[in-house]
């Protein structure tokens, strides 16, 4: 069955892109979608189709993170091994990290991470028959941002639902947060988030705004952000 007028897909439904396509590029297939041949498009997943000007994607309440191609993700280094790190990243296999995807790293210069270190990357391999491969470079060779989270910080974990959500212009909950306490962050597709205040304190009110904002209505989510933070921080 050809979902056109529906926004409900099932496992196997044949999608629609072509109202997303961008002149003759071709449009952005994303999590929960199968690219089966150049014309059809299959959903593998239940859930609500989503569309975006050349991109189209399953938006469903799945628990088990599934790794995809491009991702940014948020992993823990879980073992070293001779040329490479372990990384879990919540898949049911863990991913492969390069010592020499790092910025800078060579055979005699390798990246200074540890066992333990959280690691903000993108996954450069992810399919059913291999194990995912993370980089922490992008294509010019640059860190942009990527590599081990080693200035403190602390790392909330979230469904992969509500983490989408808060990526997507239309949440302003970042944004809110933003406005009364400086923060720094990684956000990862696989539920993690990666989260530095100024002090502890600030970091824990932003933790918690996270964690529980998702049930919060958006006409009430600037009076959200203020309750929270006058309650764990205090009133300035």
């Amino acid at each position: 069955m050809l979902q056109q007028n529906m926004s409900v897909v099932l496992p196997g439904d044949l999608v629609n892109t072509d109202d997303v396509a961008v002149g003759k590029k071709r449009p952005l297939i994303g999590p929960g979608l199968v690219q089966m041949d150049s014309d059809t498009v299959c959903s593998c997943k239940a859930g609500l189709i989503k569309r975006k000007p050349n991109m189209v994607w399953v938006d469903s309440r799945q628990k088990r993170y599934v790794a995809m191609k491009g991702d940014s993700v948020i992993g823990i280094v879980t073992a070293r091994q001779a040329d490479s790190f372990r990384v879990d990243i919540g898949t049911s296999d863990p991913a492969s990290l390069s010592y020499l995807s790092f910025e800078g790293a060579t055979k005699k210069n390798r990246p200074d991470v540890k066992v333990g270190d959280v690691i903000f990357g993108k996954l450069l391999v992810a399919n059913k028959n291999m194990d995912p491969e993370l980089v922490c470079i992008d294509s010019f060779g640059k860190a942009n941002g990527m590599g081990a989270m080693k200035d403190g910080g602390t790392l909330v974990h979230l469904n992969l639902h509500w983490t989408r959500r808060l990526l997507s212009p239309e949440c302003s909950l970042l944004k809110l947060i933003g406005d009364q306490l400086p923060y720094e962050t990684a956000m990862g597709l696989n539920g993690r988030i990666w989260i530095k205040g100024r002090s502890p304190v600030e970091t824990l009110a932003i933790s918690r705004l996270l964690q529980n904002g998702e049930g919060v209505a958006p006409s009430a989510m600037n009076n959200y952000v203020t309750k929270t933070i006058n309650k764990v921080v205090g009133v300035k």
